[in-house]
């Protein structure tokens, strides 16, 4: 019998999406393979250090816990040495190119984007730029700078100004963030500048965009060079709300999950072809959730943002949809790790052909 996998499984993080990043590593810890995989859980705490091996495996249990011992992570105290790492760290640090880059120095595969993929798509506004030039529709948008909004003259601090660009009806949001971490939507002035204070708390750059008023729809991409497209799902929200942080986690929500949405196959389709553009525009990898706002006066999809490191907890839209595709959870982890290794595989011949 061939050895098992030692898969490190990475979550936590010093980020606004640390509790969202326990649930999900808590659920791969839970639904993995067990019979073709070892799982080595790498809790990396809010302080940003890594817990050792018994702390890590108790917090997914008990996510208050308080850590005991750290470690550096590059020494990977008290683990064997790691096949292929599984990072469910969301947010800045997690999914922004970083944590990739780690992986990429240590010389080790890794599930999820390659470090180009992980840097674009977690900044809206390169996301955007991207899908525009792959021909998908986008909000229009102003991107302000932290130096604009130091600088009391900017025009961009002017609710007027931007109103006139955009229209009186916006969301303002950091441009690299996720799980809805610092959004606001404003109508007013006075809305407007506490939205922009808000915002500059999770990032030095902030969108300001137009509201593209309709429900959200989402896809789910898995795989490499020729990904699949899974269907479409639909959040439908309560009047006047928007997909927030609370909606999207609490056991209270007042958003709902349809899926598959119940949409004309024309929009359907546009929302899959839409989600391949965009995947494959920012070179993305084995995985990526697209978002979309699926427009009410002429049913246009607008793309929202790529999320290149989605959820996994109980409640997440990425396996759900390729649940209802015919790829259970388990299954799900199991290809994500095999591309990991695909793609790691194909990067080490490149580079023998020219040893």
């Amino acid at each position: 019998m061939t050895d098992k996998i030692k898969v490190g499984l990475i979550f936590g993080g010093n980020s606004s999406e640390y509790e969202v990043s326990i649930m999900s590593a808590h659920n791969i810890y839970e639904e993995i393979d067990t019979n073709k995989f070892d799982v080595y859980p790498m809790w990396i705490t809010n302080d940003g250090y890594l817990a050792d091996d018994a702390d890590s495996r108790k917090v997914l249990d008990n996510p208050k816990m308080e850590v005991a011992n750290i470690s550096n992570i590059i020494e990977l105290k008290d683990r064997p040495e790691i096949d292929v790492f599984f990072p469910i760290v969301h947010g800045n640090l997690g999914e922004d190119g970083c944590l990739q880059g780690l992986f990429r120095v240590l010389d080790k595969p890794f599930v999820g984007d390659d470090v180009l993929a992980a840097a674009v798509t977690m900044d809206k506004e390169m996301t955007k730029i991207l899908a525009q030039r792959a021909g998908v529709p986008v909000a229009k948008w102003i991107a302000v700078k932290r130096f604009e909004y130091n600088d009391p003259d900017n025009e961009k601090l002017d609710y007027e100004y931007v109103a006139s660009q955009l229209g009186s009806d916006l969301f303002v949001k950091p441009s690299n963030q996720g799980s809805s971490v610092g959004v606001s939507h404003v109508t007013n002035e006075k809305e407007y500048k506490v939205a922009l204070a808000e915002a500059f708390k999770y990032d030095d750059k902030v969108l300001v965009e137009e509201t593209v008023h309709g429900t959200e729809v989402e896809t789910a991409v898995l795989g490499n060079d020729k990904p699949i497209v899974a269907g479409v799902g639909q959040i439908i929200n309560a009047k006047d709300s928007f997909y927030t942080y609370e909606n999207k986690y609490d056991d209270d929500s007042t958003s709902t999950l349809e899926i598959p949405a119940k949409l004309p196959e024309g929009i359907v389709e546009t929302v899959r072809k839409n989600a391949l553009k965009v995947f494959q525009a920012t070179e993305c990898s084995g995985l990526a959730r697209i978002d979309s706002m699926l427009r009410s006066e002429d049913n246009e999809v607008v793309l929202t943002e790529v999320n290149a490191l989605p959820g996994f907890t109980n409640i997440s839209m990425y396996p759900k949809l390729f649940e209802e595709i015919g790829i259970p959870y388990t299954d799900l982890i199991t290809k994500l790790i095999d591309y990991a290794m695909e793609r790691y595989d194909h990067k080490k011949t490149l580079l023998h052909k020219h040893d």
